[in-house]
């Protein structure tokens, strides 16, 4: 999957509508227990057929529910060195974010490395008026008593304190 960049080839006699389908009806199936429970699912942007904005919006929109959002994960439109193209993708999908991974990768990662401007994160949230949480999601090689002090320190620089 990382050489593939989460692209998952389509099942045979199958069709990428029927696999959207497939997700679609699987969330609605989650959303009673949801609702009852006062949990939102968050449907992040990860692999297959949400590996895109397109994607995750598709389902998002097609569900259609006040329990169902997006799950922002800024480390997973994978295109190293992130491009335009990639903060254009989480614009995308701000509007819809109910919760935000930031990646930070201290020591470089282990399957790849981004260099991301949280700043420029920051501008795109507040444009969409997210007011959620932001959680860090330190994926880097370092010790992890630095480099999660780090990363905080560098996330409250851009997020604001």
């Amino acid at each position: 999957l990382m050489r593939l960049r989460g692209v998952e080839p389509v099942l045979a006699g199958f069709s990428e509508d029927d696999g959207f389908k497939w997700c679609e009806e699987g969330i609605r199936a989650c959303l009673a227990k949801a609702e009852e429970c006062g949990v939102t699912l968050a449907l992040e942007n990860h692999w297959g057929l949400a590996r895109t904005a397109d994607g995750l919006l598709r389902i998002v929109n097609a569900v259609n529910s006040p329990w169902l959002g997006a799950l922002m994960d800024t480390g997973n439109f994978l295109t190293p060195p992130y491009k335009d193209a990639d903060y254009e993708q989480l614009a995308r999908i701000a509007p819809k974010a109910v919760y935000v991974q930031a990646k930070t990768y201290p020591g470089g990662g282990e399957w790849y490395s981004l260099e991301i401007d949280y700043h420029r994160i920051a501008r795109i949230l507040s444009a969409a008026d997210y007011r959620g949480w932001v959680a860090l999601e330190m994926e880097g090689k370092a010790p992890a008593d630095k480099a999660v002090r780090e990363s905080i320190k560098m996330l409250r620089a851009a997020f604001g304190a």
